[in-house]
């Protein structure tokens, strides 16, 4: 069969091959003959001007892989739905206000991005995708979630950044296998207890939320390396937050904390602590054992003395203790040799 020349004009070589590269190509759209193509299994239309695809997209019924990145489509043909190998889709970046129920049919996608678009809501079809990995749907303006979503059982990342939710379901305890949650930039007041059931979690960032507590709960997330909870409303932590021993990396940054737990001790692996922007006026004295601290930021709360057990921090790199209320230097840092120090009077050291 002959190669329509518009097909040609895209680099078409053959409706044979497998593999069809468009990426930046400044294309305003797609010809209807590109369902001619039903060998393919990789097509990549990332970074276009495309406002729409043609209905025939729907014969390409091979396709594994779909870029659609960096365009400005706004809706999907409902063909779409017919592509049921796709194993990744991603449609970052758009104009999308709604997304099609056939995304249902996608039975056998491991990802999906929708990051950058214009959605409130999801179809409930979307809980049919059971056998997703990654799902990006970042800054879409979602202010809920399908009851449904909660089946995405094999789910290991979830980025929810930059939407509106204002509550999680007990139901986010389905999700055991995320290892990586992502929902900073939302509204946020409080978690469910159940958020202590996805103990597989290496990566979760709660940042930039409403939050005034954590439930006990928490303390079971005993795989968590990376924990940022920096811009709530955290008055206090639970005494559970001792059990998080894998720890590196701590971000407290802007929230309401007046005391720390002792319990704080326990995280013996922390490398990085970020408590500025808080009302701490002491710290707690198991505070020392934090022995593979490199960073500890106190800029401004509202301490007037180090405990005792500081001393002991010596790998500490970088210290900030700007904006206290430290009457003199403290004494116990003489002990310590620290690179940076970000102290009243005393930003080169001592």
């Amino acid at each position: 069969m002959e190669i329509p020349q518009e097909l040609l004009d895209l680099g078409v070589t053959s409706l044979e091959q497998t593999e069809l590269n468009l990426r930046g190509k400044n294309l305003t759209e797609l010809p209807e003959s590109i369902g001619m193509l039903t060998k393919l299994e990789e097509l990549y239309l990332r970074a276009n001007e495309l406002t729409e695809l043609p209905k025939s997209i729907g014969k390409l019924t091979k396709l594994e892989k779909l870029d659609l990145r960096e365009n400005s489509i706004t809706s999907l043909p409902e063909s779409i739905g017919n592509l049921t190998n796709l194993e990744k889709l991603d449609l970052g970046n758009n104009n999308f206000t709604k997304v099609p129920e056939s995304i249902g049919n996608f039975t056998n996608l491991e990802y999906l991005c929708l990051t950058g678009n214009k959605l409130t809501r999801l179809p409930e079809s979307i809980g049919n995708l059971t056998n997703l990995e990654t799902l990006e749907l970042g800054h879409t303006n979602l202010t809920r979630l399908p009851e449904s979503f909660w089946n995405l059982t094999n789910l290991e990342y979830l980025c929810l950044t930059g939407n509106k939710l204002t509550r999680l379901p007990e139901s986010l305890g389905n999700l055991t296998n995320l290892t990586g949650l992502s929902m900073s930039k939302n509204k946020l007041t409080q978690l469910p207890e159940s958020i202590g059931k996805l103990t597989n979690l290496e990566k979760l960032d709660l940042s930039d939320n409403k939050l005034t507590s954590l439930p006990e709960s928490f303390g079971n997330l005993t795989n968590l390396e990376i924990l940022f909870l920096w811009k709530n409303n955290l008055t206090r932590l639970p005494e559970s937050i001792g059990n998080l021993t894998n720890l590196k990396n701590l971000i407290l940054v802007k929230n309401k904390l007046t005391s720390l737990p002792e319990s704080l001790g326990n995280l013996t692996n922390l490398r990085r602590l970020g408590l500025e922007n808080n009302y701490l006026t002491q710290l707690p004295e198991s505070f020392g054992n934090l022995t593979n601290l490199e960073y500890l930021n106190l800029h401004q709360n509202n301490l007037t003395q180090l405990p005792e057990s500081f001393g002991n921090l010596t790998n500490l790199e970088t210290l900030a203790l700007r904006k206290n209320n430290f009457t003199q230097f403290p004494t116990i840092l003489r002990e310590l040799t620290i690179v940076y120090l970000y102290c009243e009077g005393r930003a080169k050291g001592y």
